[in-house]
């Protein structure tokens, strides 16, 4: 039997760690510069709005931009696998998936940021706007 979205999401769910917009905050106000936030979204989402300090490593490319092996690897990405990495798309699908793949990559310590940008901002917490 073929597989929704739905179901593919639930499965990647149940294998990854979510982070709340409130914990991710906290971290972030905490000025913990080993946490790596990553936007999984496409360039033109990126260059909107996001999260601060995050860094771009779009979901059609995170596997070949987290390979120490890749030649165009994105060299703060593939070597954060012992690193707190924090993904985040528009609603957390995007996240999820990438942080399912991120983890079969050897990230140790990989989470998905629950309901995206979309929740964030809907929590009035900081963005950057271009």
């Amino acid at each position: 039997m073929a597989k929704s979205l739905a179901d593919i999401l639930r499965v990647a769910r149940e294998q990854i760690n979510e982070i709340s917009g409130d914990a991710l905050e906290a971290l972030l106000l905490s000025n913990r510069d080993d946490v790596l936030i990553v936007d999984v979204r496409d360039v033109e989402e990126y260059q909107k709005n996001r999260l601060p300090g995050a860094i771009h490593a779009p979901r059609s490319h995170i596997e070949e931009l987290a390979d120490l092996e890749y030649g165009h690897r994105h060299p703060e990405l593939s070597a954060a696998r012992e690193r707190m990495v924090v993904l985040y798309c528009r609603s957390g699908s995007r996240s999820a998936l990438a942080t399912v793949a991120l983890q079969e990559m050897g990230f140790q310590n990989i989470h998905s940021l629950a309901g995206g940008i979309t929740v964030w901002d809907a929590d009035d917490k900081p963005v950057i706007l271009d």
